[in-house]
């Protein structure tokens, strides 16, 4: 008696390096370090307990530098993560309060490891940034290490796998993935994880396709279950039909065709039919990214987050530690713009050097510009040092959140003070740069008429403004549905920013990860934006898709645009409308889910 087929299953995720793969699933086995046990430890073994615990990192540091060693080359540029790593295993925040906590309460090492964990990550959850949030599960990845070797659990070694297939896995922590090798991972699928994920960012790098966030998929699969990643729609496909398999092939076949055709277009400028030059820009958070822009065909870097430099350390960066940094990136992209936002951060609650205070909703608290402006000597740090790598190539420096004309003065007084006090010490320095903010809170597109006299440019950044103005939280997901770029309150806005910044004379840009989807473009275009900035790997494609799109007919278009009421109309013109311009890759319309 022949065994019944198993019924096609579909999951949607998020879609965090496009592509497609089909293989076996291989599931990354990490049972035995959820299950803690607690019990008080006696007066006299307190010493031993803590040498105990001591030990395990010992060890943790020793394995992570096993790995920064072996990284392949194609990852090294990416091993700062593991860098890091490394000094959170000694932060005061975990580290200290858990030596803090085995001697105030008798706590064993591991039950005592697990409490100062749980507090952690539950503060960066609060957070609003996705990279924020992500930061917390690099706190969670280093103690499952220490939890590992103080309960004896084998970790995970991904480098042994010798067959080609598909990780399945609840998470992979960064050690774990700068151990994968392209011979032999298809591609990814995690239970959790996002856009802004260590996980992600390595996809990406490795341009392998990886579908995150899918909750319980891990718990659904079986290892050498047949499987297909969607990596564009964020579908994953658990024992597909052969009429699956059949379509998923041939769209295998066209994705890397197209892919390999707008390679090798990428360095061609992005002109629209009708003759326009758009800018279109890399994103980036760590120096060694800059190089996948460069490669990918950016014109500049649009969005330098520059709060990576800040994490995971004991104290603040120094001057000549940030200006290093910046001088690479800065001199890898001249004569092209590098546009450096300055510290983004959720006050002292993201920094593990400072007393942590209590915000019922950092969201809306002290961070960004309001962080900086409150904290003038840090802020004045990082201005020096940008102020000094602007030297070596064309520099812009842009202020966060701002939502009030007097927030910009304060930045640009502080700036000319930090630019003073450098000429003042004869230390060389560029002060000839343009400063922009970014227009993310909606009392800024309000007061934009008033804003665009004290600043070079604007920089709408979708990420929060839709946030806001819809009062969605993008990580819940019960309403994550309804964060809707194309919502008419949203194309407003965006009409509104540019309409201002034109009439008063300043360029307005995009640098949310609105401005790197190509079905958002024909909008964007006819809106008037002047530069799309994005993530490295999506530069090809939008460039790509900019050069079969008129200006003119974009403009055209929006004035129907203007005239709807629900975002699911405009949806549904701009499919009508592009099809087969931008849409010619769009898979999900093609499967039944």
């Amino acid at each position: 008696m022949t065994e019944p087929e198993s019924q096609e299953i579909v999951l949607k995720g998020l879609g965090v390096a496009p592509g497609i793969c089909i293989g076996k699933a291989y599931l990354v086995d990490k049972e035995g370090v959820n299950v803690v046990k607690k019990y008080t430890v006696a007066e006299s073994e307190i010493q031993k307990e803590e040498n105990r615990f001591k030990a395990a990192v010992g060890k943790a540091r020793q394995e992570l530098r096993v790995i920064i060693q072996e990284t392949p080359k194609e990852l090294r540029q990416h091993i700062a993560i593991l860098e890091t790593h490394i000094v959170l295993l000694q932060d005061k925040m975990l580290y200290g309060r858990t030596i803090d906590t085995i001697h105030r309460f008798r706590y064993n090492a591991e039950w005592a490891l697990k409490n100062v964990v749980d507090e952690l990550k539950a503060m960066f959850q609060n957070m609003s940034e996705p990279y924020f949030r992500e930061r917390g599960a690099d706190i969670g990845h280093v103690s499952d290490r220490i939890m590992r070797n103080l309960v004896g659990v084998e970790a995970v070694n991904i480098k042994d796998i010798d067959k080609r297939v598909i990780l399945v896995a609840r998470d992979l922590s960064p050690a774990e993935t700068s151990q994968i090798q392209l011979e032999r991972i298809k591609g990814l699928v995690t239970d959790g994880g996002g856009i802004a994920s260590h996980t992600g960012i390595i996809a990406r790098t490795l341009d392998i396709p990886a579908v995150l966030g899918l909750n319980n998929a891990s718990q659904i699969i079986k290892n050498d279950d047949f499987i297909v990643v969607d990596g564009q729609a964020g579908l994953l496909i658990i024992h597909p039909t052969e009429q699956t398999l059949m379509e998923y092939e041939e769209r295998s076949i066209r994705y890397e065709r197209h892919k390999a055709l707008i390679a090798r277009e990428s360095r061609m400028p992005a002109k629209t039919v009708d003759g326009v030059a758009i800018q279109v820009m890399g994103n980036i958070e760590l120096p060694e990214e800059v190089v996948a822009v460069r490669d990918h065909g950016g014109n500049g870097i649009g969005l330098y987050r520059t709060e990576f430099q800040y994490m995971g350390r004991r104290g603040f960066p120094t001057e000549d530690e940030l200006f290093d940094k910046y001088r690479d990136v800065v001199e890898v992209m001249s004569p092209r713009p590098v546009t450096i936002r300055t510290l983004d951060i959720n006050g002292d609650k993201a920094l593990p050097n400072q007393p942590a205070t209590d915000e019922a909703n950092p969201v809306l608290g002290l961070r960004a510009i309001r962080y900086c402006l409150k904290k003038p000597e840090i802020f004045k740090t990082q201005l020096r040092a940008i102020l000094r790598a602007a030297l070596y190539g064309n520099v812009r420096i842009m202020f966060p959140m701002i939502s009030s004309c007097e927030e910009v003065r304060q930045a640009k007084a502080l700036l000319k003070e930090a630019a003073d006090a450098l000429a003042a010490e004869g230390t060389e320095f560029e002060y000839n740069v343009d400063v922009g903010i970014m227009i993310e809170v909606p009392s800024a597109v309000t007061i934009a008429d008033m804003l665009a006299p004290e600043v070079d440019f604007f920089s709408i950044g979708t990420n929060d403004l839709i946030q806001y103005a819809l009062a969605i939280d993008r990580s819940n997901r019960y309403v994550s549905h309804m964060y809707q770029p194309l919502h008419p309150a949203i194309i407003r806005m965006i009409r509104t920013v540019v309409d201002v910044g034109h009439q008063k004379g300043i360029k307005v840009f995009m640098c949310g990860e609105m401005a790197g989807d190509p079905i958002y473009l024909p909008v964007l275009l006819g809106l008037g934006l002047d530069e799309l900035s994005m993530n490295a790997q999506s530069i090809p494609l939008v460039k790509n898709a900019i050069r079969k799109l008129s200006l003119k007919e974009s403009r055209a278009f929006m004035y129907r645009v203007f005239k709807e009421k629900m975002e699911s109309h405009v949806e549904a013109m701009l499919k009508s409308a592009y099809a087969g311009v931008l849409f010619d890759l769009d898979f999900e319309e093609d499967v039944a889910v």
